[in-house]
């Protein structure tokens, strides 16, 4: 993946995030900025998405760790445990909001 590509998938998937805050039905703030998305819960806490484009990942980092996911056939990929994006972010989401919220690509 050359760096036009990369840019063009990493602004793919935050933008798809954002839709899919705006579509869960749950009260989640989130902001966009240059490469770098933060939700933020009623709780105060955090989760901020961030594209790095040096190494072509995305970070997420959650209240409780973090994860640096990378693309590879077709999906964003967790390098440390192997797990999809989508599921993920369901999951530290669902975490931090303290209800079950499933996100998913429209």
């Amino acid at each position: 993946m050359n760096d036009s590509q990369y840019n063009i998938a990493a602004d793919d998937i935050l933008l798809a995030v954002e839709e899919a805050i705006e579509n869960c039905g749950c009260d989640i703030d989130y902001e966009g900025v240059g490469g770098l998305l933060t939700l933020t819960f009623k709780n105060a806490s955090k989760i901020i998405i961030n594209k790095q484009a040096p190494l072509h990942e995305i970070w997420v980092a959650t209240k409780f760790n973090g994860h640096h996911f990378q693309f590879e056939n077709e999906q964003w990929v967790d390098k440390r445990g192997g797990g999809e994006l989508w599921l993920f972010l369901s999951e530290a989401v669902s975490k931090q909001a303290e209800e079950n919220i499933v996100l998913s690509e429209q």
